[in-house]
């Protein structure tokens, strides 16, 4: 099996781990556990009981949730170099969500128990982990805002641009790995309406479609798309 530390430089891409202690960045290399996920593997469910901190280095995860009639809430599709599940690192709380392989994934597990014992040692340590879950807590607030304000069209662009960042943890990417229903789901809006704003994103040339790919050939008219 792979060495969590193989998987270093891929991690130094993002914007969170770049910026960590570099004694922290090797009390997790150390800690972490390479796990293999295949195609559509369930990695937790909304629930279950925290097991510790994740980092996607190959592969993509959903993170969304499924009611009990069936229906599925897609709030994100995360690839390298992002990390997840820090909420349950600070509340101990069950999973909030579900999550699970979008294709072959390999990830990195860094045990809650190896977690809390070095926070215990390093107590300023935790004001990185707070950086990581503000970040996102500022997102979703910024996603709840546009759900309320802005029409489909300017939220679906600001959707592919946070998309394409990963979530504000790397440079932009060009090519998205994104089936059209997905994007409607995270949206919660129809899949025709969604192809139809994406029809007219491409006769403009902004971006192309293929089958399961969005491809952004110009990133800013997306951005004047998105105001």
């Amino acid at each position: 099996m792979s060495s969590s530390h193989s998987y270093q430089a891929r991690l130094r891409q993002g914007h969170w781990f770049c910026g960590l202690p570099a004694a922290l960045q090797e009390a997790l290399l150390a800690a972490a556990q390479v796990q293999q996920l295949a195609a559509g593997q369930v990695l937790f469910r909304r629930g279950d009981k925290p097991c510790g901190l994740y980092a996607v280095v190959e592969g993509g995860m959903r993170i969304g949730a499924v009611s009990a009639t069936g229906k599925e809430a897609l709030l994100t599709l995360v690839e390298p170099p992002y990390w997840f599940g820090e909420i349950s690192l600070f509340d101990g709380q069950p999973r909030t969500h579900d999550a699970f392989a979008e294709g072959p994934a390999t990830l990195l597990l860094v045990p809650q128990a190896r977690l809390l014992a070095l926070l215990e040692q390093q107590p300023q340590y935790w004001h990185d982990f707070a950086l990581l879950m503000s970040h996102k807590l500022r997102l979703a607030f910024i996603a709840l805002e546009e759900m309320s304000l802005l029409p489909a069209a300017p939220r679906l662009a600001r959707r592919l641009l946070l998309i394409a960042e990963n979530y504000g943890e790397g440079e932009p990417r060009r090519v998205l790995h994104l089936p059209q229903e997905q994007l409607a789901l995270m949206l919660a809006i129809s899949r025709q309406t969604t192809n139809q704003i994406l029809k007219e994103l491409e006769a403009q040339g902004i971006l192309r479609l293929t089958y399961g790919e969005i491809e952004l050939l110009d990133l800013p008219r997306l951005r004047q798309a998105a105001q």
